[in-house]
């Protein structure tokens, strides 16, 4: 990707080397927990490890009735920390930390004008860059959630050094497969913005485990064809796009798919369990969004069939 020399987002707290409740915990990456997410109990580890895959909304959004922590009142920034950073927090000069605020820039510079277009004024996510464990609206996560996105405060959490790993793990590496992850995340904000996720749990409190199963397949493949869409605007306005970067995008959404990582986990596959999609469903919802650049080819609740 291209990215060199461009904005960096100001929409950026940097809580790494801080434990959940937004204490220093006095390095980068010290103290990394490997458990699940505390949203009442109901997780198992073994859920929570696939969770872990499928870089998606918070399971406290997912599943319902998660216990909500609020997190504390950000205090003021000392003088002379970067934007966005929190009391204590080390700079954010690191390669990683300056990729993200950049790839969050390109969203930003993306989604404000299609707001605009909407007669909609688009309000920028926040994304919260942590190490271990974060405490967000949706309740304390570890790294083993994976990236996600909470609605309850429009925030992106990711850890960049936890998502490395999990790319590795999928095989879905390099720096434009790092941007999908983020922009898919974006992608749910979009969503909450535009009401999406709220009319989706609205009917979901009325449906089968099925049901809702089948309705979470089609918020993350919006969100896979909305990361596909900002791809295309992007390069368009600033040429981010290099040789082999779709196909790192494609690689990326193909290695989350449900049947991929249920094959990996347990060797079969539950397609009825499924709630992000399978990877021939990510990978085409992704290049749908990338091939057209424009919201109504992202609507993956008008077919029958995705």
């Amino acid at each position: 990707m291209r990215l060199e020399g461009g904005r960096e987002s100001n929409n950026v707290e940097d809580r790494r080397g801080r434990g959940p409740g937004g204490g220093f915990r006095g390095g980068m990456g010290g103290g990394r927990g490997r458990g699940g997410m505390v949203v009442g109990g109901g997780l198992g580890t073994i859920v929570l490890v696939v969770l872990a895959l499928l870089f998606g909304v918070d399971p406290g959004m997912i599943t319902g009735g998660g216990q909500v922590v609020q997190a504390p009142a950000p205090s003021a920034a000392p003088r002379g920390a970067p934007p966005g950073a929190q009391p204590g927090t080390p700079p954010s000069e690191d390669a990683a930390g300056r990729f993200a605020r950049r790839v969050l820039a390109e969203t930003e510079d993306v989604w404000n004008p299609i707001f605009q277009s909407l007669g909609r004024r688009y309000q920028e996510p926040v994304l919260v860059l942590y190490s271990g464990a974060v405490q967000s609206a949706c309740g304390v996560a570890q790294a083993q959630v994976g990236p996600f996105y909470c609605p309850g405060d429009s925030k992106v959490y990711i850890d960049l050094d936890f998502m490395a790993d999990l790319q590795r793990q999928v095989g879905a590496t390099g720096d434009f497969a790092a941007a999908y992850i983020i922009a898919h995340e974006v992608g749910h904000h979009v969503q909450n913005q535009l009401g999406v996720l709220q009319r989706v749990e609205a009917l979901k409190r009325q449906a089968s485990q099925a049901e809702s199963n089948s309705l979470q397949v089609r918020v993350e493949l919006q969100a896979d064809c909305l990361a596909g869409l900002w791809a295309r605007r992007a390069h368009e306005a600033r040429q981010i796009l290099e040789r082999g970067d779709i196909e790192e995008g494609l690689n990326a959404a193909a290695a989350v798919g449900d049947d991929r990582l249920q094959r990996q986990a347990r060797g079969y596959v539950v397609p009825e369990s499924f709630t992000h999609g399978s990877s021939a469903q990510r990978a085409r919802w992704f290049r749908a969004g990338l091939e057209s650049g424009r919201l109504e080819a992202c609507d993956t609740f008008a077919p029958e069939r995705l």
